[in-house]
């Protein structure tokens, strides 16, 4: 290695951590903006041939955050009305607990103050809110700074993707083939994770959504978002919020409805997942319940909410490198063309 190249591959990874702190605050947001730009792609690919780049970027831009902020601003007003009518309650002793503590009784022989406990939780809460404030304004302006970054990488990504990929084509060191078999692996897992496992866990949310809200569970909306997010995890996410909402109900005296709701969680969401998933996945590409699990406990751990998303993508796409590099290394390796 001469003088002039080490210099200039010290000069990138130099420039490259620079660049890797800088971005490293907002991490989750760029991660964001490109889990967007990829889902939007065909369509402003579509509407570009129309309406050019720059109003359908434009114009998908707009839709996404009318589409983020009305669920927001809708699931925000139940919160804070359920969170002032549960004060309400604890002030003038509006909730009855004697039914929920008896069943409690019964069940485990153990007697219990909800009253007590509750309305000292209560107390200690609020002070810990009021001590805390300046965090909590110092983390809301962190993540519209953060939101807004996503907005702006969003638009220009959805604007200008086509060149971004041309480019990293251009400096990637391998075969044309190689890169074709490459991105053509990472699409299909990227969209089997997407398709196969967000979306499904969307609707598996909702539909389970509308049982609490027939067997008259309180703060149904609420109770529908928790479900869409813990649905990504397969197989037991739901059913961390219907479960323990049909046990609530047989608590309360209302059997019929825990006993339905117990059925409609079973069969009805078990079978979306059967039923779409077969729809939505390319088998070939499909990843397994056992890495979107990892991924996404993972994911939340590195990346917060967004790894959600990204971790199960991660993973995906390592699997896909390691197909091709099965495919093409001993090839490359021996100068024979992929």
């Amino acid at each position: 290695m001469n003088v002039s190249r080490g210099f200039l591959l010290a000069l990138i990874a130099v420039v490259g951590v620079v660049s890797l702190l800088i971005v490293l605050p907002y991490l989750q947001y760029v991660l964001l903006a490109l889990l967007l730009a990829y889902v939007l792609y065909p369509l402003h690919s579509r509407l570009a041939d129309r309406v050019g780049g720059t109003a359908s970027a434009a114009s998908l831009l707009a839709l996404v955050t009318l589409a983020a902020l009305l669920p927001f601003v809708v699931v925000l007003r139940v919160i804070a009305a359920d969170a002032v009518a549960y004060a309400e309650a604890l002030q003038t002793g509006g909730i009855e607990f004697a039914t929920i503590e008896a069943a409690i009784a019964e069940w485990t022989g153990v007697r219990v103050d909800l009253a007590s406990s509750l309305g000292g939780s209560g107390e200690q809460i609020g002070g810990a809110l009021v001590d805390a404030a300046g965090n909590v304004f110092g983390l809301l302006a962190h993540v519209l700074v953060g939101l807004g970054l996503t907005v702006f990488l969003l638009y220009y990504l959805l604007k200008d993707g086509d060149r971004l990929v041309v480019w990293l084509r251009d400096i990637t060191p391998l075969p044309q083939r190689v890169q074709d078999d490459l991105y053509a692996e990472v699409g299909a897992v990227t969209w089997a994770v997407l398709a196969g496992h967000v979306f499904i866990a969307i609707v598996q949310g909702v539909v389970a959504g509308i049982g609490l809200f027939v067997a008259g569970v309180p703060s149904a909306a609420f109770w529908t978002a928790v479900m869409v997010v813990l649905a990504l995890l397969p197989v037991i996410g739901a059913f961390m919020v219907w479960g323990p909402a049909a046990l609530w109900l047989a608590a309360t005296g209302d059997v019929v409805a825990a006993v339905a709701l117990a059925i409609f969680g079973t069969i009805v969401v078990g079978v979306t997942d059967d039923f779409l998933r077969p729809i939505v996945v390319n088998r070939r590409a499909d990843v397994s319940p056992a890495v979107i699990i990892l991924g996404v406990i993972g994911g939340l751990s590195v990346f917060g909410f967004i790894g959600l998303f990204v971790g199960p993508i991660v993973l995906g796409i390592l699997k896909a490198v390691l197909v091709v590099f099965d495919d093409y290394y001993d090839r490359m390796n021996e100068g024979v063309p992929p």
